[in-house]
């Protein structure tokens, strides 16, 4: 296949990225539909972009034998359901994370997906980051031992408004699953068990949906290593995202918050610009994971991250929430 059609549903923030990379970024593909369920935002993206095609009705694309590949941004209630059609139109499937609401919905799709011979990446893209991939590598190459023990730290600054939160998974599914990811894909472990902490810091309204705005996660896995996950929504200095893997010989601090190279030195100060948004501190996490989506589809070729890391990093999530609930530790 020498070049991949695709559509998109949904263009919110992180929607409109990845329409925007396949419409210009990308050298093999190109973007032919772009669906909402508002007419208004279908029409102005595609416009924006060039595309020829919008609409507010998802089966246009499922009848279009044309189309290669849908990309799923949409709010993740409609995950499953888009999924299911996609597999029924063997069409090739990029799905934000995560892959389906809740882990039960996960397992009744993945056995169709599998049987249908497409391919499904998940949006996981701080495996795709420069900072975790060299991490990573270094890792692989036995520089600093055995890893034991993971320390993240993902904070946003401030919280996604109460229209979106009451529809939401709340901060374990839409927001720490990241770190729950990233974990697994340094330590190379599986998570065994899994107890979390949190509460409501500066956004009551939250408590209206049993969801909280400052969280802390302790991780164990199968092979005896640990970690500890912060998600905190309260970081009004910028979008905070950082880690650090420990081993038996060594340690690798991951990632920053400095925006640019540049130090401003002034006659009282000494500063630099903090990273806004998380557009900005993966804008190339998010082209290089589509580029590996698009040539996995030219090649019949596997993704590194797929719809059982989906699975994996949802389950991990979903007991995270039940521990919150729960006050307990929760095996998986």
């Amino acid at each position: 296949m020498n070049s991949v059609v695709c559509a998109i549903v949904g263009v919110g923030r992180l929607g409109y990225i990845h329409a925007e990379n396949i419409a210009r970024n990308i050298n093999g593909a190109s973007l032919k539909y772009v669906i909402t369920a508002r007419e208004e935002s279908a029409r102005k993206a595609a416009e924006q972009l060039d595309v020829p095609h919008w609409s507010t009705d998802f089966e246009q694309v499922m009848k279009d034998d044309t189309v290669d590949a849908v990309i799923i941004a949409s709010p993740t209630s409609t995950h499953a359901d888009f999924i299911k059609q996609c597999v029924a139109s063997k069409k090739h499937i990029f799905v934000d994370k995560p892959i389906t609401e809740t882990v039960r919905q996960a397992k009744e799709v993945i056995p169709a997906i599998r049987e249908s011979g497409i391919i499904c990446q998940i949006g996981f893209m701080r495996r795709f980051d420069p900072a975790y991939k060299a991490a990573k590598k270094r890792i692989k190459a036995g520089d600093i031992g055995e890893p034991f023990y993971f320390k993240g730290i993902s904070r946003d600054p401030g919280s996604p408004p109460e229209n979106f939160i009451k529809n939401s998974g709340g901060i374990f599914i839409d927001m720490c699953i990241h770190e729950y990811d990233i974990a697994r894909f340094l330590l190379e472990q599986e998570v065994k068990a899994i107890q979390t902490f949190g509460s409501v810091q500066l956004h009551p309204f939250m408590e209206k949906y049993m969801d909280i705005d400052q969280s802390l996660s302790y991780l164990v896995f199968e092979k005896g290593a640990t970690a500890d996950i912060e998600g905190s929504r309260n970081s009004m200095y910028g979008y905070d995202i950082r880690g650090e893997i420990v081993g038996t010989e060594g340690a690798i601090q991951i990632g920053s918050m400095q925006h640019e190279k540049n130090v401003i030195l002034t006659k009282k100060k000494t500063y630099y610009d903090n990273i806004p948004d998380f557009p900005t501190k993966y804008s190339e996490a998010f082209l290089k994971e589509m580029e590996h989506f698009i040539t996995c589809v030219q090649n019949g070729e596997r993704p590194s991250v797929d719809e059982e890391d989906g699975l994996r990093s949802l389950q991990v999530a979903e007991a995270a929430k039940k521990s919150l609930c729960e006050h307990k530790k929760i095996y998986l």
